[in-house]
Protein backbone atom coordinates (compact mmCIF):
# COMPACT_ATOMS: atom_id res chain seq x y z
CA UNK A 1 0.00 0.00 0.00
CA UNK A 2 2.90 2.24 0.96
CA UNK A 3 4.61 1.55 -2.49
CA UNK A 4 1.34 2.45 -4.38
CA UNK A 5 0.79 5.84 -2.58
CA UNK A 6 4.53 6.79 -3.12
CA UNK A 7 4.28 5.95 -6.77
CA UNK A 8 1.19 7.74 -6.89
CA UNK A 9 2.85 10.68 -5.40
CA UNK A 10 6.00 10.31 -7.79
CA UNK A 11 3.62 10.45 -10.89
CA UNK A 12 1.63 13.46 -9.44
CA UNK A 13 4.96 15.89 -9.30
CA UNK A 14 5.10 16.93 -12.78
CA UNK A 15 1.58 17.78 -12.86
CA UNK A 16 2.08 20.14 -9.68
CA UNK A 17 5.38 21.47 -11.03
CA UNK A 18 3.28 21.89 -14.75
CA UNK A 19 0.35 23.86 -12.67
CA UNK A 20 2.73 26.32 -10.80
CA UNK A 21 4.96 27.04 -13.61
CA UNK A 22 3.39 30.35 -14.50
CA UNK A 23 5.10 33.34 -16.37
CA UNK A 24 3.79 36.94 -16.13
CA UNK A 25 3.63 39.50 -18.91
CA UNK A 26 6.51 40.93 -17.71
CA UNK A 27 8.46 38.09 -17.94
CA UNK A 28 7.02 36.92 -20.99
CA UNK A 29 8.23 40.20 -22.53
CA UNK A 30 12.02 39.56 -21.31
CA UNK A 31 12.21 36.27 -23.28
CA UNK A 32 11.00 37.86 -26.58
CA UNK A 33 13.49 40.42 -26.31
CA UNK A 34 15.68 37.93 -25.64
CA UNK A 35 14.62 35.13 -28.57
CA UNK A 36 13.34 37.03 -31.35
CA UNK A 37 15.52 37.59 -34.62
CA UNK A 38 13.81 40.97 -35.55
CA UNK A 39 15.65 42.32 -32.47
CA UNK A 40 18.73 40.63 -33.09
CA UNK A 41 18.98 41.91 -36.47
CA UNK A 42 18.17 45.59 -35.67
CA UNK A 43 21.01 45.12 -33.05
CA UNK A 44 23.49 44.05 -35.62
CA UNK A 45 22.30 47.13 -37.63
CA UNK A 46 22.89 49.58 -35.49
CA UNK A 47 26.41 47.94 -34.52
CA UNK A 48 27.16 48.17 -38.57
CA UNK A 49 26.04 51.91 -37.68
CA UNK A 50 28.43 52.45 -35.04
CA UNK A 51 31.27 51.02 -37.37
CA UNK A 52 30.73 53.74 -40.00
CA UNK A 53 31.75 56.00 -37.45
CA UNK A 54 34.73 54.90 -37.23
CA UNK A 55 35.15 54.40 -40.83
CA UNK A 56 34.72 57.97 -40.77
CA UNK A 57 37.12 59.32 -38.13
CA UNK A 58 39.76 57.03 -40.28
CA UNK A 59 40.41 60.02 -42.43
CA UNK A 60 41.93 61.76 -39.60
CA UNK A 61 44.23 59.43 -38.81
CA UNK A 62 47.80 59.14 -40.26
CA UNK A 63 47.49 56.92 -43.67
CA UNK A 64 50.48 54.57 -43.74
CA UNK A 65 51.19 52.10 -46.09
CA UNK A 66 53.76 49.37 -47.30
CA UNK A 67 54.91 47.96 -50.64
CA UNK A 68 57.59 45.24 -51.64
CA UNK A 69 58.10 44.22 -54.95
CA UNK A 70 60.64 42.03 -56.20
CA UNK A 71 61.19 41.24 -60.18
CA UNK A 72 63.11 40.07 -63.64
CA UNK A 73 64.32 42.63 -65.60
CA UNK A 74 66.14 42.76 -68.99
CA UNK A 75 67.85 46.17 -70.29
CA UNK A 76 71.07 47.62 -70.86
CA UNK A 77 72.33 49.52 -68.36
CA UNK A 78 72.63 52.61 -69.68
CA UNK A 79 68.67 52.81 -70.05
CA UNK A 80 69.07 52.13 -66.34
CA UNK A 81 70.65 55.31 -65.65
CA UNK A 82 69.06 57.39 -67.94
CA UNK A 83 72.45 58.71 -69.92
CA UNK A 84 73.33 59.27 -73.89
CA UNK A 85 75.54 57.12 -75.57
CA UNK A 86 76.30 53.55 -77.18
CA UNK A 87 74.19 51.67 -75.45
CA UNK A 88 75.70 48.65 -74.52
CA UNK A 89 74.49 45.07 -74.54
CA UNK A 90 71.13 43.92 -72.65
CA UNK A 91 71.04 41.40 -69.67
CA UNK A 92 68.31 39.86 -67.37
CA UNK A 93 68.80 40.99 -64.20
CA UNK A 94 67.20 40.71 -60.40
CA UNK A 95 65.55 44.00 -59.51
CA UNK A 96 63.77 45.05 -56.05
CA UNK A 97 61.75 48.11 -54.80
CA UNK A 98 60.72 48.36 -51.15
CA UNK A 99 59.07 51.24 -49.05
CA UNK A 100 56.52 52.74 -46.96
CA UNK A 101 54.43 55.94 -47.39
CA UNK A 102 52.70 58.58 -44.54
CA UNK A 103 50.43 60.82 -45.46
CA UNK A 104 48.06 62.96 -42.92
CA UNK A 105 45.27 65.70 -43.50
CA UNK A 106 46.93 69.13 -41.98
CA UNK A 107 43.71 71.29 -42.95
CA UNK A 108 40.14 70.09 -44.28
CA UNK A 109 38.53 72.92 -43.01
CA UNK A 110 36.67 71.14 -40.76
CA UNK A 111 34.87 68.28 -43.30
CA UNK A 112 35.90 65.18 -41.97
CA UNK A 113 34.72 66.37 -38.12
CA UNK A 114 31.30 66.79 -40.34
CA UNK A 115 31.32 63.83 -41.81
CA UNK A 116 31.92 61.90 -38.15
CA UNK A 117 29.09 64.28 -36.87
CA UNK A 118 26.99 63.00 -39.84
CA UNK A 119 27.72 59.27 -39.27
CA UNK A 120 27.36 59.78 -35.42
CA UNK A 121 23.70 61.12 -36.27
CA UNK A 122 22.88 58.45 -38.16
CA UNK A 123 23.83 55.62 -35.73
CA UNK A 124 21.31 57.45 -33.33
CA UNK A 125 18.66 57.17 -35.92
CA UNK A 126 19.72 53.47 -36.03
CA UNK A 127 19.26 52.88 -32.76
CA UNK A 128 15.93 54.71 -32.65
CA UNK A 129 14.93 52.61 -35.86
CA UNK A 130 16.07 49.29 -33.24
CA UNK A 131 13.88 50.48 -30.38
CA UNK A 132 10.67 51.11 -32.58
CA UNK A 133 11.53 47.39 -33.02
CA UNK A 134 11.57 46.70 -29.87
CA UNK A 135 8.27 48.47 -28.84
CA UNK A 136 6.07 46.44 -31.46
CA UNK A 137 7.80 43.27 -30.31
CA UNK A 138 6.70 44.47 -26.88
CA UNK A 139 3.21 45.26 -28.32
CA UNK A 140 2.94 41.79 -30.00
CA UNK A 141 3.40 39.61 -27.44
CA UNK A 142 0.72 41.95 -24.96
CA UNK A 143 -1.67 40.96 -27.75
CA UNK A 144 -1.17 37.74 -27.97
CA UNK A 145 -1.19 37.25 -24.39
CA UNK A 146 -4.27 39.30 -23.59
CA UNK A 147 -5.99 36.94 -26.68
CA UNK A 148 -4.31 33.48 -24.66
CA UNK A 149 -6.08 35.21 -21.48
CA UNK A 150 -9.19 35.46 -23.41
CA UNK A 151 -8.92 31.78 -24.78
CA UNK A 152 -8.55 30.46 -21.32
CA UNK A 153 -11.37 32.68 -19.46
CA UNK A 154 -13.75 31.37 -22.72
CA UNK A 155 -13.12 28.05 -22.75
CA UNK A 156 -14.21 28.17 -18.78
CA UNK A 157 -17.18 29.54 -20.16
CA UNK A 158 -17.69 26.85 -22.67
CA UNK A 159 -17.14 24.32 -19.91
CA UNK A 160 -18.94 25.94 -17.23
CA UNK A 161 -22.04 26.19 -19.77
CA UNK A 162 -21.55 21.98 -20.68
CA UNK A 163 -22.12 21.79 -17.36
CA UNK A 164 -25.18 24.07 -16.61
CA UNK A 165 -26.64 22.90 -19.87
CA UNK A 166 -26.15 18.85 -18.45
CA UNK A 167 -28.01 19.99 -15.49
CA UNK A 168 -30.91 21.58 -17.65
CA UNK A 169 -30.80 18.04 -19.24
CA UNK A 170 -30.98 16.20 -16.33
CA UNK A 171 -33.96 18.42 -15.08
CA UNK A 172 -35.96 17.85 -17.79
CA UNK A 173 -35.28 14.05 -18.17
CA UNK A 174 -36.48 14.13 -14.70
CA UNK A 175 -39.73 16.02 -15.09
CA UNK A 176 -40.57 14.01 -18.25
CA UNK A 177 -40.01 10.71 -16.21
CA UNK A 178 -42.84 11.89 -13.92
CA UNK A 179 -45.05 13.13 -16.56
CA UNK A 180 -44.36 17.19 -15.72
CA UNK A 181 -43.09 17.61 -18.80
CA UNK A 182 -43.34 16.90 -22.47
CA UNK A 183 -40.91 14.85 -24.59
CA UNK A 184 -39.90 18.38 -26.63
CA UNK A 185 -38.40 19.88 -23.57
CA UNK A 186 -35.65 16.56 -23.06
CA UNK A 187 -34.99 16.70 -26.83
CA UNK A 188 -34.48 20.66 -26.80
CA UNK A 189 -32.19 20.40 -23.46
CA UNK A 190 -30.28 17.33 -25.74
CA UNK A 191 -29.80 20.32 -28.57
CA UNK A 192 -28.41 22.92 -25.70
CA UNK A 193 -25.94 20.27 -24.66
CA UNK A 194 -24.66 19.34 -28.14
CA UNK A 195 -24.21 22.67 -29.34
CA UNK A 196 -22.51 23.56 -26.03
CA UNK A 197 -19.90 20.56 -26.07
CA UNK A 198 -19.33 21.72 -29.68
CA UNK A 199 -18.56 25.20 -28.32
CA UNK A 200 -16.42 23.53 -25.87
CA UNK A 201 -14.44 22.00 -28.35
CA UNK A 202 -13.75 25.28 -30.43
CA UNK A 203 -13.03 26.87 -27.17
CA UNK A 204 -10.36 24.02 -26.69
CA UNK A 205 -9.22 24.49 -30.19
CA UNK A 206 -8.58 28.76 -29.71
CA UNK A 207 -6.60 28.25 -26.02
CA UNK A 208 -3.95 25.77 -28.49
CA UNK A 209 -3.89 28.21 -31.19
CA UNK A 210 -3.50 31.22 -28.62
CA UNK A 211 -0.74 28.90 -27.30
CA UNK A 212 1.00 28.44 -30.48
CA UNK A 213 0.37 32.08 -31.43
CA UNK A 214 2.23 33.42 -28.15
CA UNK A 215 5.02 30.98 -28.64
CA UNK A 216 5.75 32.48 -32.36
CA UNK A 217 6.00 35.88 -30.49
CA UNK A 218 8.32 35.23 -28.38
CA UNK A 219 10.65 33.60 -30.56
CA UNK A 220 10.78 29.82 -29.42
CA UNK A 221 11.37 27.72 -31.35
CA UNK A 222 10.06 24.94 -29.44
CA UNK A 223 6.85 24.45 -27.51
CA UNK A 224 5.55 27.00 -25.09
CA UNK A 225 6.61 24.78 -21.54
CA UNK A 226 4.81 26.89 -18.76
CA UNK A 227 1.65 28.60 -18.76
CA UNK A 228 0.88 32.34 -17.89
CA UNK A 229 -0.64 34.52 -15.08
CA UNK A 230 -4.45 35.92 -15.85
CA UNK A 231 -3.74 39.40 -14.91
CA UNK A 232 -7.03 40.95 -16.71
CA UNK A 233 -8.44 42.18 -13.32
CA UNK A 234 -5.85 45.15 -13.06
CA UNK A 235 -6.52 48.55 -11.68
CA UNK A 236 -8.20 51.53 -14.56
CA UNK A 237 -4.92 53.46 -15.84
CA UNK A 238 -6.39 57.93 -15.65
CA UNK A 239 -4.41 59.47 -18.39
CA UNK A 240 -4.73 63.09 -19.87
CA UNK A 241 -4.83 64.24 -23.17
CA UNK A 242 -1.79 66.41 -22.77
CA UNK A 243 0.25 64.47 -20.57
CA UNK A 244 -0.10 61.27 -23.01
CA UNK A 245 0.86 63.60 -26.31
CA UNK A 246 3.77 65.17 -24.20
CA UNK A 247 5.07 61.47 -23.65
CA UNK A 248 4.80 60.80 -27.42
CA UNK A 249 6.47 63.96 -28.80
CA UNK A 250 9.49 63.26 -26.20
CA UNK A 251 9.39 59.26 -26.60
CA UNK A 252 8.37 58.02 -30.24
CA UNK A 253 11.75 56.54 -31.20
CA UNK A 254 10.45 57.60 -34.94
CA UNK A 255 10.51 60.64 -34.24
CA UNK A 256 13.90 60.53 -32.40
CA UNK A 257 14.95 59.00 -35.51
CA UNK A 258 14.14 61.66 -38.10
CA UNK A 259 15.38 64.26 -35.75
CA UNK A 260 19.18 62.25 -35.99
CA UNK A 261 18.60 61.93 -39.70
CA UNK A 262 18.12 65.76 -40.00
CA UNK A 263 21.04 66.55 -38.07
CA UNK A 264 23.18 64.02 -40.39
CA UNK A 265 21.61 65.62 -43.35
CA UNK A 266 22.89 68.64 -42.27
CA UNK A 267 26.11 67.91 -41.24
CA UNK A 268 26.85 66.04 -44.62
CA UNK A 269 25.61 69.26 -46.73
CA UNK A 270 28.34 71.55 -44.64
CA UNK A 271 31.33 68.55 -45.54
CA UNK A 272 29.98 68.60 -49.36
CA UNK A 273 30.41 72.61 -49.02
CA UNK A 274 33.88 72.45 -48.41
CA UNK A 275 34.49 70.70 -51.71
CA UNK A 276 34.79 73.91 -52.71
CA UNK A 277 38.05 75.06 -50.25
CA UNK A 278 41.26 73.79 -50.88
CA UNK A 279 43.05 70.69 -48.52
CA UNK A 280 46.44 70.28 -47.15
CA UNK A 281 47.79 66.97 -47.13
CA UNK A 282 51.17 66.29 -46.01
CA UNK A 283 52.96 63.20 -47.64
CA UNK A 284 56.31 61.51 -46.86
CA UNK A 285 57.91 58.24 -48.23
CA UNK A 286 60.74 56.33 -48.27
CA UNK A 287 62.02 53.82 -50.43
CA UNK A 288 64.87 51.54 -51.17
CA UNK A 289 65.96 50.02 -54.75
CA UNK A 290 68.35 48.25 -56.23
CA UNK A 291 69.56 44.86 -57.91
CA UNK A 292 71.14 43.36 -54.65
CA UNK A 293 71.52 44.28 -51.36
CA UNK A 294 72.11 46.68 -49.53
CA UNK A 295 69.45 48.29 -51.25
CA UNK A 296 69.61 52.48 -52.25
CA UNK A 297 67.62 54.63 -50.28
CA UNK A 298 65.50 57.35 -51.33
CA UNK A 299 62.97 59.74 -49.30
CA UNK A 300 60.96 62.26 -49.44
CA UNK A 301 58.75 65.03 -47.37
CA UNK A 302 56.37 67.75 -48.72
CA UNK A 303 52.65 69.07 -48.42
CA UNK A 304 50.29 69.05 -51.02
CA UNK A 305 47.30 71.57 -51.27
CA UNK A 306 44.83 70.19 -53.64
CA UNK A 307 41.41 72.45 -54.62
CA UNK A 308 39.49 72.10 -57.36
CA UNK A 309 38.76 74.01 -59.99
CA UNK A 310 35.83 73.24 -61.89
CA UNK A 311 34.14 69.44 -61.35
CA UNK A 312 31.09 69.99 -64.20
CA UNK A 313 29.09 71.28 -61.19
CA UNK A 314 29.15 68.01 -59.41
CA UNK A 315 29.66 69.58 -55.89
CA UNK A 316 26.64 71.96 -56.58
CA UNK A 317 24.48 69.43 -57.50
CA UNK A 318 25.46 67.13 -54.57
CA UNK A 319 24.47 69.65 -52.17
CA UNK A 320 21.30 70.57 -54.27
CA UNK A 321 20.37 66.59 -53.58
CA UNK A 322 21.15 66.82 -49.92
CA UNK A 323 19.41 69.95 -49.08
CA UNK A 324 16.04 68.09 -51.03
CA UNK A 325 16.63 65.38 -48.67
CA UNK A 326 16.69 67.10 -45.86
CA UNK A 327 13.16 68.97 -47.01
CA UNK A 328 12.16 65.64 -46.97
CA UNK A 329 13.26 64.73 -43.64
CA UNK A 330 11.16 67.75 -42.25
CA UNK A 331 7.93 67.11 -44.21
CA UNK A 332 7.80 63.22 -43.05
CA UNK A 333 8.27 64.14 -39.91
CA UNK A 334 5.64 66.62 -39.93
CA UNK A 335 3.46 64.03 -40.88
CA UNK A 336 4.66 61.81 -38.41
CA UNK A 337 3.91 63.79 -35.61
CA UNK A 338 0.45 64.24 -36.93
CA UNK A 339 0.07 60.76 -37.03
CA UNK A 340 1.24 60.19 -33.70
CA UNK A 341 -1.11 62.56 -32.57
CA UNK A 342 -4.00 61.04 -34.23
CA UNK A 343 -2.94 57.48 -32.85
CA UNK A 344 -2.60 58.83 -29.43
CA UNK A 345 -5.98 60.48 -29.60
CA UNK A 346 -7.55 57.48 -31.07
CA UNK A 347 -6.11 54.71 -28.41
CA UNK A 348 -7.07 57.46 -25.32
CA UNK A 349 -10.79 57.09 -27.19
CA UNK A 350 -10.46 53.22 -27.26
CA UNK A 351 -9.52 52.84 -23.47
CA UNK A 352 -12.11 54.78 -21.88
CA UNK A 353 -14.10 53.34 -24.30
CA UNK A 354 -13.34 49.77 -23.10
CA UNK A 355 -13.44 51.17 -19.41
CA UNK A 356 -16.97 51.87 -19.84
CA UNK A 357 -17.66 48.48 -21.62
CA UNK A 358 -16.15 46.92 -18.36
CA UNK A 359 -19.17 48.51 -16.34
CA UNK A 360 -21.96 47.84 -18.57
CA UNK A 361 -20.62 44.36 -19.24
CA UNK A 362 -20.30 43.67 -15.41
CA UNK A 363 -24.04 44.46 -14.88
CA UNK A 364 -24.80 42.67 -17.56
CA UNK A 365 -23.52 39.48 -16.39
CA UNK A 366 -24.88 40.24 -13.14
CA UNK A 367 -28.64 40.52 -14.63
CA UNK A 368 -27.91 37.44 -17.36
CA UNK A 369 -27.04 35.25 -13.72
CA UNK A 370 -29.82 36.45 -11.51
CA UNK A 371 -32.13 35.63 -14.98
CA UNK A 372 -30.81 32.04 -15.55
CA UNK A 373 -31.37 31.37 -11.71
CA UNK A 374 -34.88 32.54 -11.94
CA UNK A 375 -35.39 30.46 -15.14
CA UNK A 376 -34.20 27.57 -13.42
CA UNK A 377 -36.92 28.07 -10.31
CA UNK A 378 -39.67 28.92 -12.55
CA UNK A 379 -39.12 25.52 -14.38
CA UNK A 380 -38.28 23.55 -11.52
CA UNK A 381 -41.58 24.60 -9.95
CA UNK A 382 -43.57 23.98 -13.77
CA UNK A 383 -44.61 27.81 -14.50
CA UNK A 384 -41.52 28.56 -16.79
CA UNK A 385 -40.93 26.52 -20.09
CA UNK A 386 -37.89 25.21 -21.60
CA UNK A 387 -37.29 27.94 -24.18
CA UNK A 388 -37.60 30.41 -21.19
CA UNK A 389 -34.74 28.59 -19.69
CA UNK A 390 -32.32 28.10 -23.09
CA UNK A 391 -33.14 31.52 -23.66
CA UNK A 392 -31.67 32.11 -20.14
CA UNK A 393 -28.76 30.14 -20.42
CA UNK A 394 -28.11 31.29 -24.17
CA UNK A 395 -28.06 35.00 -22.69
CA UNK A 396 -25.70 34.22 -19.90
CA UNK A 397 -23.17 32.82 -22.25
CA UNK A 398 -23.23 36.11 -24.03
CA UNK A 399 -23.27 37.95 -21.35
CA UNK A 400 -19.71 36.46 -20.05
CA UNK A 401 -18.32 36.03 -23.29
CA UNK A 402 -19.05 40.14 -23.53
CA UNK A 403 -17.39 40.75 -20.11
CA UNK A 404 -14.22 38.77 -21.08
CA UNK A 405 -14.09 40.40 -24.61
CA UNK A 406 -14.46 43.84 -22.81
CA UNK A 407 -11.41 42.83 -20.04
CA UNK A 408 -9.29 42.15 -23.19
CA UNK A 409 -10.49 45.03 -24.91
CA UNK A 410 -9.35 47.21 -22.20
CA UNK A 411 -6.19 45.68 -21.77
CA UNK A 412 -5.26 45.60 -25.53
CA UNK A 413 -6.33 49.29 -25.52
CA UNK A 414 -3.80 49.89 -22.75
CA UNK A 415 -1.00 48.43 -24.80
CA UNK A 416 -2.01 50.23 -27.76
CA UNK A 417 -1.65 53.75 -26.02
CA UNK A 418 1.47 52.04 -24.30
CA UNK A 419 2.60 51.88 -27.74
CA UNK A 420 2.03 55.04 -29.26
CA UNK A 421 3.46 57.09 -26.62
CA UNK A 422 6.56 54.79 -25.76
CA UNK A 423 6.09 55.10 -21.86
CA UNK A 424 4.54 52.03 -19.97
CA UNK A 425 2.22 53.05 -17.62
CA UNK A 426 2.72 50.51 -14.87
CA UNK A 427 -0.38 48.66 -14.28
CA UNK A 428 0.32 45.37 -13.86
Amino acid sequence: MRRRLAVAAFLALPAVAWAQERKTLAECIEIALRQQPTLRAAAATVAAGRERVWQAAAAYLPQVSASYLASRRHASSSSLIGSGGTAKKAKTFPYYTTGATLSQVLLDFGQNLELIHAAQASAEALAADSNTQHDAVVFNVQQAYFMLLAAYRLRDVAEETVAQNQKHLDLAEGRHDVGLAPRIDVTTAQVQLAQAELNQLTARNNVSLGRETLRNTLGLPGPLDFDIVDLLEQPRAEVSDEEALDLAYANRPELRSLAAQERADIERIKAIEKDYLPKLTANSSVTWTGTRYPLQENWQFGGLVSLSVFNGGLTRAQVGEAKANLENLRATEDATRNNVSLEVRQALLNLRQQAESIGVADKGLQQGRENLSLAEGRYKTGVGNIIELTDAQVALVSAEASRVQALVGYRTALATLERSTAHRFGTD
